[in-house]
């Protein structure tokens, strides 16, 4: 019983988040599998299938428990609240990123990333974001990623 307020509560919680929100924002898509569909309800078919837990969107527009994203190909359509979270995360847009040891070219390059792969970002100060991929944890340029890096 204890085990299961407590789910009631996270998830609770993470539609209290997406309720304060005012559009444009950043979020990500908190399941394994999420359907964008063509209008805000189960009743408009689906556009897109996502099958990326932690993918970036940019919510643009609320109706209801209902959120407008974009993706980073610019495909838009609508996803249930409960289908988003506030996990700031961000996706290498460049053919190939280069994640570094601290905020600078001249620290020591850690890893050469492919273009389409997601981290969890932790800070941004404009140029620079702090990124963990994996249990691997950098620092990218934030022109090189697209997602909660503004």
């Amino acid at each position: 019983m204890l085990l299961l307020a407590m789910a009631i509560g996270i998830a609770g919680g993470s539609s209290a988040w997406a309720q304060s929100k005012t559009p444009p924002y950043w979020a990500s898509i908190s399941v394994d599998e999420a359907r964008m569909r063509v209008g805000p309800s189960l009743d408009y078919p689906s556009n897109w299938v996502y099958q990326r837990k932690n993918l970036p969107v940019r919510v643009v527009q609320v109706h209801g428990n209902w959120r407008k994203v974009q993706d980073e190909s610019g495909a838009e359509g609508w996803m249930h609240v409960r289908l988003l979270s506030d996990t700031a995360t961000a996706m290498v847009s460049v053919p190939e990123g280069r994640m570094y040891q601290k905020r600078s070219d001249a620290s020591g390059l850690l890893f050469r990333v492919e273009k389409g792969v997601v981290g969890r970002v932790s800070d941004c100060d404009g140029s620079w974001c702090q990124i963990d991929i994996g249990g691997k944890r950098g620092f990218i340029r934030a022109a090189e990623l697209w997602g909660a890096v503004q």
